[in-house]
């Protein structure tokens, strides 16, 4: 067979379907967990539980399979405050519900909406304190007290109680101005402390210590009953001049309703279950950590963190504390599924802006430490050093540069979905020797357990694997086995009569050419 046999990409550009375009998604975390117990998506849990451990065991005995449902915890022991953890987890269907669309839609469909979506910002809202359901409760001064809410412990080694996992964090530019929305881990140091953990390199780093290089304290919100469009866009990583604000109501098709802050100049989002506001003041620091991270490891040993002093508690009537785990187990790992849609959107759309034909999927593979390890992209080879320009843009780019260590590249006829076949691919297409590329001392994070002694993880490394068939060489290439166009034609008509259920797979590549 010559290499002339036909192939049906994955869908390269991003198409503004009207299900995209005129779906609007829930208004807030109520109006999600309403929709998705409407679909079976949300078990609620009424036996009583601990703060100790045992909701975080729930979660990862419950989510060894894809699509389990969210979970919230109703009666943890001493706390009249319940917990919903697994948001979005492993589910396509929820991911989809957070934005209005389809719950049919397959992950390759909602890393095109999310494209699309992300392409489409909508600015936010702001709406007056008496319309924000937030500030139904306000405790201020010797009144804040974050004991009262059930704040989980997640693993035994974990150094304490975790507030913010299912969270945003919100700071603001010192020099443009501008909100940024992220999401870090909050730890309780006492009833109006919380040490607040960021990777180097990170936007509320940096805002942080450029706000204290000024002089300044820095002024910190945290949403920690988030809803899901807010937790989806603060896990992205975007041009540092812009708001994750913005992008939230793209994803949600409608625009995210904001309040002004009583304790602080910063704007949060006034439909948010618990938000704290506080200060963190210049060069204060307290020990904080380990925490068990979406590596599947403890991260960093105990260090010091920037503390942020609470200086007022707004919460809902009858408020939700959002929790995520973070887990070796893909499917139990809140930022597993979540980092594998938004990643993947991200770095294909940084792509296209560096004007890169021939793409025709990207997948940042969920059991790959959560989506951050590993980064997959299809292309059609359209001239020589095609594949290798890919790769090292993909391992720089601002969606995909931070952490990940493996980046592959496949050809059309292999879909970055499928971990089988993209192993396949490594394993029949690549020569190590001459298709393997190393970058060193790139952007990495104190959580990477591989890089030893501890000082040394905020530098990394990548390997640039290139599993595409050699461009010098594709007219000799050898033949793959592909089915017969017309045969697979009949044997889907026929799939039910054969005895099988359901339908037959799908295939991206077919042989159109007989002997």
């Amino acid at each position: 067979m010559s290499e002339m046999a036909v192939s049906i990409p994955m869908a390269p550009e991003t198409t503004p379907e009207s299900r995209w375009v005129e779906a609007v998604g829930p208004r807030d975390l109520r109006e999600f967990m309403k929709i998705i117990e409407g679909m079976g998506q949300l078990r609620r849990i009424t036996a009583s539980v601990s703060w100790d451990q045992e909701m975080s065991t729930v979660v990862y005995l419950a989510n060894r399979e894809p699509g389990e449902p969210a979970l919230m915890f109703e009666n943890v022991a001493g706390y009249p405050t319940p917990v919903l953890w697994n948001m979005l987890g492993s589910s396509t269907q929820r991911f989809a519900a957070a934005m209005g669309l389809d719950p049919s839609l397959t992950v390759k469909d909602l890393i095109q909406a999310v494209r699309y979506r992300l392409k489409h910002r909508l600015p936010p809202e702001v709406v007056k304190p008496e319309n924000a359901p937030v500030y139904q409760n306000t405790r201020t001064g010797e009144a804040v007290d974050l004991n009262v809410f059930p704040v989980p412990k997640h693993w035994p080694l974990d150094g304490g109680r975790y507030i913010g996992t299912a969270d945003a964090v919100i700071t603001r530019d010192p020099e443009k101005g501008h909100l940024n929305a992220g999401t870090y881990r909050l730890m309780v140091h006492d009833r109006n402390h919380v040490g607040l953990y960021m990777s180097p390199g990170k936007d509320a780093r940096l805002q942080i210590e450029r706000t204290w290089k000024q002089g300044r304290p820095c002024e910190v919100a945290a949403v920690c009953g988030v809803e899901p469009a807010l937790f989806m866009a603060s896990g992205l990583t975007l041009p540092k001049t812009e708001s994750e604000f913005d992008y939230v109501g793209g994803l949600k098709g409608r625009p995210l309703e904001l309040v002004q802050g009583k304790a602080t100049s910063l704007l949060f989002p006034a439909r948010a279950e618990i938000v704290l506001e506080g200060i963190a003041y210049p060069d204060t620091y307290r020990k904080e950590g380990p925490f068990g991270e979406f590596t599947g490891y403890y991260g960093r040993p105990e260090d010091l963190s920037p503390v942020v002093e609470v200086k007022a508690l707004h919460f809902r009537s009858q408020p939700v504390l959002t929790a995520a785990l973070m887990a070796d187990h893909w499917t139990a790992n809140e930022c597993g599924l979540l980092y594998a849609v938004v990643r993947s959107a991200r770095v294909w759309d940084d792509l296209d802006r560096l004007g890169v034909p021939g793409i025709q999927g990207v997948y940042a593979h969920p059991a790959a430490a959560g989506g951050f390890g590993m980064t997959i992209v299809s292309l059609e080879q359209r001239f020589p050093g095609h594949a290798p320009q890919v790769l090292s843009l993909v391992a720089q780019c601002p969606g995909g540069a931070y952490f990940s260590k493996w980046i592959v590249t496949v050809d059309e006829d292999v879909d970055p979905t499928n971990i089988n076949e993209v192993l396949w691919a490594m394993a029949t297409r690549c020569k190590p020797v001459e298709d393997i590329d190393i970058l060193r001392n790139t952007w990495s994070t104190w959580l990477d357990p591989s890089q030893n002694p501890p000082e040394k993880r905020p530098y990394g490394s990548k390997a640039l694997v290139n599993a595409c068939k050699e461009h010098r060489n594709l007219s000799v290439f050898s033949p793959r086995t592909r089915l017969d166009r017309k045969m697979y034609e009949k044997v889907i008509q026929r799939w039910r009569e054969y005895g099988f259920d359901g339908s037959a797979p799908d295939i991206l590549t077919f042989e159109d050419r007989q002997t």
